[in-house]
C-alpha cells in the first residue's frame, strides 16, 4: 500500500514538474488559446508608471489581473515564465478616439421629394443614438495592427458626419470574448456635414448643434417632470436622437468633439461655454496657444498621432524665386511647430492623451520620437499613452499603471520604449499574450568595462554649475551605479542610486531621483561615450534639459 502511495505521489510530482515554470515557447503565442491563465515575467525593468521603475523585477499575472509586482517574488507553480532579462515592461497603451475595427454605416437613401433645407436627421448625418459597437468587429485586422503597436484598450468612435453616435470602451483581448468594457461612454461629434443638405456649412452646423442640444434639454426636463409628477402633464413623445443627449446633459458622459486646428477648438469651446457640457477635444494637431482658454474651460485634450509629412524639407530651392523660398521657409516652420505641439501642451501644464484616428500604426513610435526630439519629455510621452488617457476616461482604477489588481495589459519591449532600437516583443491584453517577431537590435551590447569606475561630472542648470561624481560598479554580473549631487534642500552632498542603467557601446543612459522640499524629482541622463569622456544632457520633466559632461578618473592598477 505504501509503495502504491509513493508511486502515486511520484506521478503527481512529475505532472507538476512537467507544467511548472516551463518555457514560454510551449504556449500558443497568438493569444487565441492559453494553456494556463498564470504568467510570470521575471528579471525585467518594469516601469510601473511614468517616472517610476523597478529593476530586476518580477510580475505575476493570473486570470487577466496583475497579482504582484516587485523583487524576490515566489513564482506560482503553474506559471508560464517569460524571461525578461533584457526586456522593459510598461502598462498597455490606451487609445482615445479610435476607428480601429469600426465600419461605416451604409449611406441613407434620399427620397426624390426630399427638401434639402429640412432633411431627415440620418440624411443630415445626425445619428447620436447609434452605438459604435453595432459597427465594431474585434476580428478586424486594424485591431491586430494597433495591438502590435502596444495598444490594449481603446475608446472607439463611430464613423459618419456631424453626430455619428455613441462611443464605447473596448479591450483588444481574446477574439472569442465580447471585449467590451463600457458602452455609451461619450457622444461623438465633428465638423463634418452631409453633402448637399442642411446644415451644409460650419456656421449652419453650429446653429443645428445649439438647436438639438436645447431641444434635448427641454425634452429632458419634460420627461423628468412627467416621471416625477405625471398628473396633468402630457406624455413626452419618444425621440431617440434627442434622448441620446440625456447622459451629456446630466453630466454622465462628455461630448467627444473632434477639432483639428485652433479655429475648430475655439468653436468647440464656444459651444461648451454656451451649453455647459463636458468636453474631450480629440484629433488636435495645433492649439497649444489656446492653453489658457482650454484650462479655463476645463476641456480635455487628445493629440493626433497623425503628424504631417516632411516632404518640404527635401525640396531643392536653390533656383527658386525669393517668394517661393519664403513660402518654403514658412512650410518648414509650420512643420516644426506641428512637431513641438505636444511639448508646448506639456509645458503649459495640460495633460493630454493620443488618438490613433487618421494615423498609421507603423508610424506611432517614429512620430512620438519626433515629438520627443522637439521637446516632449519621455515621461510625458509615456503618460500620454497610459496614465493620462486612463484618468481622462475614468478607468484609472483598473488600468494605466503596472500595479497589483490592475488588468493584465502590458507592453514588453527589447529596449527602453522611446529609443530608436526598441522593438515590441510581447503585448498582453486582457490577460492574453501576443508575441511578435522582434529582430535583434543592430547595435551591439557595450562592454561595461568601458564605464566601470569613477567619473567626475559637471552640469549646468539655471541654478548654476554643479559638480560631483558618478560611480559604476559590477556585482554578480549586475551593473550598478550611484551619483553624488548637491543636496537641493541645503548644504553638502547626497548620494543617490542610479536606475535603468543602459550602455550599448556608445550611448549611456540612466535615471536617478532627488528629493526637493519633500517631493521626488526624477532626473534622466543620456549621452554619448567617447573614450574617457561622456557628453550628454540631464532632463527633468517640466523643468527642461541641461548639458552634462563627465570625465573618467584614471584607473591606476598596481
Amino acid at each position: 500500500m505504501i509503495k502504491r502511495q509513493n508511486t502515486l505521489m511520484y506521478l503527481v510530482l512529475s505532472f507538476c514538474l512537467l507544467f511548472s515554470n516551463h518555457s514560454f515557447s510551449q504556449s500558443d503565442n497568438s493569444g487565441q488559446r492559453r494553456i494556463t491563465g498564470t504568467y510570470a515575467v521575471t528579471n525585467a525593468t518594469v516601469f510601473t508608471q511614468p517616472g517610476k521603475s523597478i529593476s530586476s523585477a518580477t510580475i505575476i499575472l493570473k486570470d487577466g489581473l496583475i497579482k504582484a509586482v516587485g523583487n524576490d517574488l515566489n513564482i506560482p507553480i503553474d506559471a508560464q515564465v517569460i524571461k525578461g532579462d533584457s526586456l522593459f515592461v510598461y502598462a498597455g497603451f490606451i487609445d482615445v478616439a479610435s476607428e480601429a475595427g469600426v465600419s461605416k454605416p451604409e449611406d441613407v437613401k434620399r427620397s426624390d421629394d426630399m427638401d434639402p433645407s429640412d432633411p431627415r436627421n440620418e440624411v443630415a448625418g445626425i445619428t447620436p443614438e447609434r452605438e459604435v459597437l453595432q459597427y465594431w468587429d474585434v476580428n478586424n485586422g486594424e485591431i491586430t495592427n494597433w495591438r502590435k503597436a502596444g495598444f490594449s484598450i481603446a475608446q472607439v468612435v463611430p464613423k459618419g458626419e456631424m453626430l455619428p453616435g455613441q462611443t464605447a470602451l473596448v479591450v483588444y483581448g481574446d477574439k472569442e470574448s465580447s471585449n467590451i468594457l463600457a458602452e455609451s461612454t461619450g457622444l461623438y461629434a465633428q465638423f463634418e456635414t452631409a453633402r448637399g443638405v442642411y446644415p451644409g456649412t460650419t456656421l449652419g452646423l453650429m446653429a443645428k448643434w445649439r438647436e438639438l442640444y436645447k431641444n434635448a434639454q427641454l425634452k429632458y426636463e419634460h420627461a423628468s417632470l412627467f416621471k416625477e409628477k405625471g398628473n396633468g402633464i402630457n406624455r413626452p413623445e419618444k425621440d431617440p436622437s434627442l434622448e441620446a443627449f440625456y447622459k451629456v446633459i446630466n453630466g454622465q458622459v462628455p461630448v467627444v468633439f473632434e477639432a483639428e486646428d485652433e479655429l475648430e477648438i475655439r468653436r468647440v469651446l464656444r459651444l461648451k461655454k454656451e451649453l455647459g457640457f463636458d468636453v474631450v477635444i480629440t484629433g488636435v494637431k495645433e492649439g497649444s496657444k489656446l492653453a489658457e482658454d482650454i484650462k479655463d474651460a476645463g476641456a480635455k485634450i487628445v493629440l493626433s498621432l497623425d503628424l504631417p509629412d516632411n516632404k518640404a524639407s527635401k525640396a531643392k530651392m536653390e533656383d527658386a524665386t525669393e517668394e517661393a523660398k519664403k513660402a518654403h521657409e514658412r512650410v518648414i516652420a509650420a512643420y516644426k511647430e506641428a512637431l513641438s505641439e505636444a511639448a508646448s501642451f506639456e509645458a503649459a501644464g495640460i495633460p493630454f492623451a493620443f488618438s490613433s484616428k487618421g494615423a498609421k500604426s507603423g508610424d506611432v513610435f517614429k512620430n512620438i520620437q519626433s515629438m520627443i526630439e522637439n521637446g516632449l519629455s519621455e515621461e510625458g510621452a509615456l503618460a500620454a499613452l497610459t496614465t493620462n488617457p486612463a484618468n481622462m476616461l475614468g478607468i484609472s482604477s483598473f488600468t494605466g499603471t503596472v500595479e497589483k489588481g490592475k488588468l493584465a495589459n502590458l507592453v514588453l519591449t527589447t529596449d527602453s520604449l522611446f529609443s530608436k532600437d526598441a522593438k515590441i516583443k510581447y503585448v498582453m491584453a486582457d490577460g492574453y499574450l501576443f508575441e511578435y517577431e522582434a529582430s535583434k537590435s543592430k547595435k551591439k551590447n557595450g562592454d561595461v568595462e568601458d564605464i566601470l569606475g569613477v567619473w567626475n561630472y559637471t552640469s549646468e542648470t539655471p541654478g548654476g554649475t554643479s559638480k560631483g561624481t558618478v560611480t559604476f560598479s559590477q556585482k554578480s554580473g549586475n551593473l550598478k551605479g550611484e551619483i553624488v549631487v548637491d543636496d537641493p534642500d541645503g548644504g553638502g552632498k547626497v548620494t543617490r542610486q542610479l536606475e535603468n542603467i543602459h550602455y550599448d557601446g556608445k550611448e549611456l543612459s540612466y535615471t536617478f531621483s532627488i528629493i526637493v522640499q519633500g517631493q521626488e524629482i526624477v532626473v534622466n541622463t543620456k549621452g554619448t561615450l567617447s573614450g574617457n569622456e561622456f557628453e550628454g544632457n540631464l532632463s527633468i520633466r517640466d523643468m527642461g534639459t541641461f548639458p552634462f559632461t563627465a570625465t573618467k578618473e584614471p584607473d591606476f592598477k598596481l
